[in-house]
């Protein structure tokens, strides 16, 4: 990308950041944000279903996704697609055989209606998922940075993930399309419901609050299997439990997710990180 744009870009991050910094004090760190957060710990509600229950919904996402990779190999010859095709064609029948695996346990196991400490319009949430996004954007800016310091520090080489660098490298127009579709929507949908909507849910209200946090934080950081990556994606799940927590919605997170993904993307594609 021309350099012109690639300042455009700087640009618009860097106000991003800064309204993000407000936003962090705004909503994080005055008064009324904490005594609003601790109002909202106080009555986030409990996921009522056992401990077998919930060992039943994590066994049913797992089966899922080794039922959505199994299909995709019966009618895919992966020897015949190149590796960013299988790449891709692999994580979207995991993720969607997750899915269906949080449709099927919430049908036939978890027919109780779910309780939130707070009920808000489709746009408020919206609104909040972006407020969530900005947040996030200097915290793992920071965050980033210390990790990636301390990595060179200790002499451990930097890697990118695999999707990163198929994003950086991709010509086919088509591929990247359905890439940004699905980073941006069914990742999202599948990762929220079991991270936050699932694991954090369930700890809650059965844990020390710190350990319900970083749990399914350290579960997520691990999933995308990279070093360099993998703090700031722990500060990012730990923010989206916050997220989650405050308004009660399960939406946030996800709206917040999935436009983190698309910031990335946009990044990645206008060469301004690699």
């Amino acid at each position: 990308m021309p350099s012109d744009y690639s300042a455009v870009i700087i640009s618009v991050e860097l106000l991003l950041i800064l309204s993000g910094c407000y936003l962090l004090w705004k909503y994080g760190l005055t008064k009324t944000a904490r005594e609003q957060a601790s109002a909202a710990k106080q009555v986030f509600p409990e996921w009522e279903i056992s401990l077998t229950s919930f060992l039943l919904f994590i066994w049913m996402i797992f089966c899922g996704g080794l039922l959505g990779q199994s299909l995709l190999s019966l009618f895919i010859n992966r020897e015949e697609m190149s590796n960013a095709d299988t790449l891709v064609t692999a994580g979207a029948a995991f993720h969607g055989g997750m899915l269906l695996g949080i449709i099927l346990f919430k049908y036939f196991f978890d027919r109780l209606p779910s309780r939130h400490p707070q009920a808000s319009s489709w746009f408020r949430k919206l609104t909040l998922g972006v407020i969530t996004l900005l947040i996030v954007l200097p915290s793992l800016t920071a965050v980033g940075l210390v990790w990636q310091q301390s990595l060179e520090w200790m002499g451990v080489a930097i890697e990118q993930q695999d999707l990163v660098g198929i994003f950086a490298d991709e010509d086919s127009p088509a591929l990247l399309i359905l890439m940004t579709l699905l980073a941006i929507t069914l990742a999202p949908v599948t990762e929220e419901l079991i991270f936050r909507g699932g694991i954090f849910r369930f700890m809650r209200t059965r844990t020390p609050r710190w350990v319900a946090l970083l749990v399914p934080a350290l579960l997520f950081g691990a999933l995308h299997a990279n070093l360099a990556s993998f703090v700031p994606l722990v500060a990012l799940g730990i923010i989206l439990s916050l997220a989650y927590e405050r308004t009660g919605s399960i939406v946030v997170p996800i709206v917040a997710h999935g436009l983190f993904n698309l910031h990335t993307i946009v990044l990645i594609l206008s060469g301004v990180t690699a």
